[in-house]
């Protein structure tokens, strides 16, 4: 790991800024809308906008990226991000924060793409594996951090939209300063959602549910802080809470993975997920039982994005890895773009406690599946199956990529190290 933050220290520290920056934004919108009195379902829209800008950029970034080159696009969109964050409070209209979402989903999603690409590049076999876990643990505090900073006192109404502004802007500094010579970029033809379904039903099925979920943390849960009558301080407290359950349990779920049927830890991780929504629909009126609900949740969930991308590949040659993984990431924003519109509208109809209902359905229904499936095709056995390989949500087929690198790596160490075992 000290190889890893030697070599990537500044790539790092950039990106801990810019996920200070992305985590404040998405919260304070919330926050500023329910003040500016938008509905559930006006905000729904804003906030889905975030994940349409993402979607579409996964696509088009790629190509930009060959045209021009690395650091063009990193500099150009990352201004684009600082420029629109700092004219959110100037235009407090749900249209236009509905554009400026869209462009700063677009935007960060080509950060990631060149950052994650520098990130690969840098790494080698030996350190991929650390290189993503930091890379991973750097996004997650930035979004945990981040949520502090709602609590800063803002008379004017401008500072708070500042602040992201200016971290976005310095975070360029240690990237473009310390990088060395941008890397070849080659990116990869997904596979048709058809085949990719042949491939793991459950893989797409889940994915997609999963993205509906993970709109919920990202892009609702400040606003439904505000409609739950939360104080500041709690809506900070209870957004971070997500997070903190992803980082903390991330490993422990991983390290379960490739020591068990990694369907059946599906199911009990997504009914576990589930049974904590239940929980916070009942017992959310009391603050701390709230808190360990989002922890919860939030604990079940990030492992459980990377255990459906473990599972899938599973089934696949080492050489389509790279184009399922790209496909699975597609659904998924799908399932992002269409969930905070449900849950805008499940609010609007029962009020805040319609936030957890979707959470609850969507984990509930991930669960049925994945005991359905069970009936339908065997578990592979436990040493047929692949490295787990923890990967944070929001991450593009480039981190992908090297996550599918470094689980084929380790594979085929370990197969190495058990014929060498046999052998003596």
């Amino acid at each position: 790991m000290l190889d890893v933050l030697r070599n990537s220290w500044a790539l790092l520290l950039g990106m801990l800024l810019l996920m200070l920056g992305n985590g404040l934004q998405g919260s304070l919108l919330g926050v500023r809308g329910a003040e500016a009195g938008f509905s559930a379902s006006t905000m729904s829209v804003v906030m889905a906008g975030y994940f349409a800008g993402f979607l579409v950029a996964s696509r088009v970034v790629p190509g930009m990226i060959r045209r021009v080159g690395h650091v063009r696009v990193f500099a150009a969109l990352g201004s684009l991000v600082s420029a629109v964050l700092i004219l959110y409070p100037a235009f407090k209209d749900p249209f236009a924060w509905t554009a400026g979402r869209v462009i700063i989903g677009f935007c960060y999603c080509g950060v990631y793409v060149t950052a994650e690409s520098w990130l690969n590049n840098s790494a080698t076999n030996e350190t991929r594996g650390q290189a993503l876990s930091a890379y991973m643990i750097v996004q997650m505090l930035g979004v945990i951090i981040s949520q502090a900073m709602l609590v800063i006192p803002d008379t004017s109404g401008f500072l708070l939209f500042v602040i992201p502004s200016v971290l976005v802007s310095i975070s360029f500094a240690p990237i473009l300063l310390s990088i060395s010579p941008t890397p070849a970029f080659e990116a990869t033809k997904p596979m048709t959602l058809r085949e990719l379904y042949d491939v793991s039903p459950l893989g797409i099925v889940g994915m997609f549910l999963l993205g509906g979920v993970f709109a919920a943390q990202f892009g609702m849960s400040a606003v439904y802080g505000m409609q739950a009558g939360l104080e500041l301080g709690q809506i900070s407290m209870f957004v971070a809470a997500f997070y903190v359950g992803a980082v903390l349990l991330q490993y422990p779920l991983g390290w379960l993975s490739d020591r068990m049927d990694r369907r059946l830890l599906i199911t009990i991780v997504a009914g576990i997920g589930a049974g904590s929504g239940v929980m916070a629909i009942l017992l959310g009126g009391y603050f701390p039982m709230l808190l360990v609900s989002a922890f919860m949740i939030g604990g079940m969930c990030n492992p459980l994005y990377s255990l459906l991308i473990a599972y899938t590949t599973d089934f696949l040659q080492a050489e389509d890895m790279a184009a399922a993984s790209a496909g699975l990431l597609f659904i998924n924003g799908l399932g992002a773009i269409a969930g905070p519109l449900i849950i805008g509208y499940g609010m609007e109809v029962v009020g805040p406690q319609g936030y957890f209902m979707l959470i609850t359905g969507l984990l509930g229904a991930l669960t049925a599946y994945a005991l359905y499936r069970m009936t339908k095709r065997p578990s592979l056995p436990v040493e047929d199956t692949g490295v787990y390989a923890p990967v944070a949500y929001g991450v593009t087929p480039v981190a992908m990529e090297a996550a599918q690198e470094y689980a084929i790596e380790a594979a085929e160490e370990a197969a190495e190290e058990a014929e060498e075992s046999s052998a003596a």
